[in-house]
């Protein structure tokens, strides 16, 4: 037979199919891969989305202070109620006057007196009630001219464009929190009265009594009703009320405190979520560069970077990645070496079988085209178990694939085959011995493939022994192994092909064997079989006692279970 060699010229015809074309305009007419997303990747704006998110979330969180100004607006109303207390002892001490009829009234000189002093040390606004409804007006007072009040006012002071800003995104985030709490609108009218002021009511029955209320303009008003009494007797009611300009700026500063954390911790955010997405986009957008290369073929064989020094998910992704390429780029190798080899041992049969017909067309003689026809049915039985070994051959990946495994006994299965030989060899044939060193010896896999493994073998050891020979079967476990020989009486295994028996299309038959009986594809598929169930298989030859070969040996290991 000629040396196989591998005809590269033979790959274009082979690969250049009509449907491969129209496969490969179909993957182009959808152009994919990174580099056309704008500035930042989907991957990267997703991390600054959600760290933008959390963290905007947390800082409306802190603005949203409902129970600090609560708090804040409890301790004013307690402050100023302590002060309507103190003030409404000293005015029913102070300023109430008993007359003959022992009346007691206020006299208006003294009450005046006390309330003008009273605003001007608290800031508040007073309304003195009587009993009869009769009101004094801090705010009167201060409009009459009988008192110049003179107060410092602070320079004006020029904010920076940074306070402007967080003045301006203050108000606005202001206007954006809601407030849970609806409060009465109060509008001061000049003429109020006591019907105005529901807690100046509940004060005339002897119990002070608080009261929340928003100017138009929505801005917060304290007040509180503290009754005036002499003996226990009500004489009228002091309401005390104050706006909320110290409570709101107490808000304001907080909030802004928040707002200015809030900008820095934004600015870090957004730095840290540009680098987490580099160390991640970046290395995944190479990836994806090389993998959408090596799938268009683009600037010929392609190596996948190795980032598997990062240690981490992506660094595995770069690992697997490779290791999945290589393992293409060598399939893609077999596939090209097989279908060269494929062509070239079809072609010395096809070769053969044209020359006979030919010939057979021009002898005239009958034993000639006899010898001829012979030549022809050796070449097509050649050709159809060349054929069906390569369909076995390509489609046996697929199948070691997707089949499912399950617990194989090795022990039955060599007993059987064992028996098959024995019922149909006879007297005086080759003798088949089977030793089984163990009563359990099962494998997970495929017990058809398993079969045809050992039906090869024992079929290889059969044609190489001589008629009398002894055929010698055993099965051991060996560690976590099960370790199954086949030993044969024949010549043995040169020592240089020792592995290369298991190349695809080897042929080294014994004398005397019809030519063509074999494909040379039994041992490659046996080996492909058994590293598929994650095993080994190798040859080695017997040595008698003098060293001198008496045999050939096959083994194969299997992991057992």
């Amino acid at each position: 037979m000629p040396s196989l060699g591998r005809n590269r010229s033979a790959e274009p015809s082979l690969a250049a199919k009509p449907e491969d074309r129209l496969y490969s305009s179909r993957f182009k007419s959808r152009p994919r891969g990174p580099g056309r997303r704008g500035a930042f990747s989907p991957l990267t704006r997703r991390i600054l989305y959600v760290n933008a998110v959390a963290l905007c979330l947390l800082a409306a969180g802190l603005l949203y202070l409902d129970e600090y100004r609560d708090s804040l607006i409890a301790s004013e109303t307690e402050a100023l109620r302590v002060q309507g207390e103190l003030f409404a002892a000293a005015l029913g001490e102070g300023a109430v006057t008993t007359d003959a009829a022992a009346v007691q009234e206020f006299r208006s000189d003294i009450v005046s007196g006390m309330v003008r002093r009273l605003v001007q040390t608290t800031k508040t606004r007073a309304r003195l009630f009587a009993t009869n409804g009769a009101l004094i007006d801090s705010q009167d007072l201060l409009r009459s001219g009988r008192l110049v009040v003179i107060e410092d006012l602070p320079p004006p002071e020029r904010e920076s464009v940074l306070e402007l800003t967080l003045r301006f995104f203050y108000h606005i985030i202001a206007m954006l929190v809601p407030d849970e709490k609806q409060l009465p609108v109060f509008v001061d009218r000049g003429d109020v009265s006591l019907d105005d002021f529901a807690e100046a009511e509940r004060a005339l029955r002897g119990e002070p009594a608080e009261a929340l209320r928003q100017t138009p303009a929505g801005q917060l008003v304290i007040s509180v009703g503290v009754p005036v009494q002499r003996y226990k007797k009500v004489l009228g009611v002091l309401v005390l009320t104050k706006g909320g300009a110290e409570i709101e700026h107490n808000l304001f500063e907080v909030r802004t405190t928040i707002l200015q954390v809030f900008a820095g911790a934004f600015g870090i955010t957004v730095l840290l979520s540009i680098y987490l997405a580099s160390t991640i986009a970046r290395p995944i957008k190479r990836l994806s560069s090389v993998a959408e290369a090596v799938r268009r073929q683009q600037g010929g064989r392609m190596e996948i970077p190795d980032l598997t020094a990062r240690g981490d998910e992506i660094g595995d992704l770069s690992g697997a990645l490779k290791d999945m390429t290589e393992a293409l780029w060598l399939r893609m190798d077999a596939i090209e070496s097989f279908a060269a080899d494929v062509a070239h041992e079809i072609k010395n049969p096809l070769t053969s079988l044209r020359s006979a017909v030919e010939t057979a067309a021009r002898v005239k003689d009958p034993e000639q085209q006899k010898r001829l026809m012979s030549i022809i049915m050796a070449d097509v039985k050649r050709l159809d178990r060349l054929i069906s070994d390569i369909s076995d051959a390509s489609r046996l990946d697929a199948e070691l694939s997707r089949a499912e495994s399950e617990p194989v006994d090795i022990g039955r299965i060599l007993e059987t085959l064992v028996d098959v030989h024995q019922s149909s060899t006879e007297d005086g044939g080759q003798r088949m011995v089977l030793h089984l060193h163990s009563n359990r010896l099962m494998v997970s896999g495929m017990e058809g493939r398993i079969v045809q493994v050992l039906r090869n073998l024992i079929g290889n050891a059969i044609s190489f022994s001589p008629p009398d020979g002894v055929i010698e079967l055993s099965a051991r476990m060996e560690g976590s192994e099960i370790v199954i020989l086949i030993e044969d009486d024949g010549p043995g295994i040169p020592e240089n092909k020792l592995t290369g028996i298991f190349d695809r299309f080897y042929s080294d038959r014994p004398e005397g064997e019809d030519f063509g009986n074999h494909s040379g594809l039994g041992l490659s598929i046996s080996r492909q079989i058994v590293e598929a169930h994650g095993g080994r298989i190798y040859a080695e030859n017997r040595r008698n006692e003098e060293g001198a070969t008496s045999g050939a040996r096959f083994v194969v290991r299997l992991p057992a279970i």
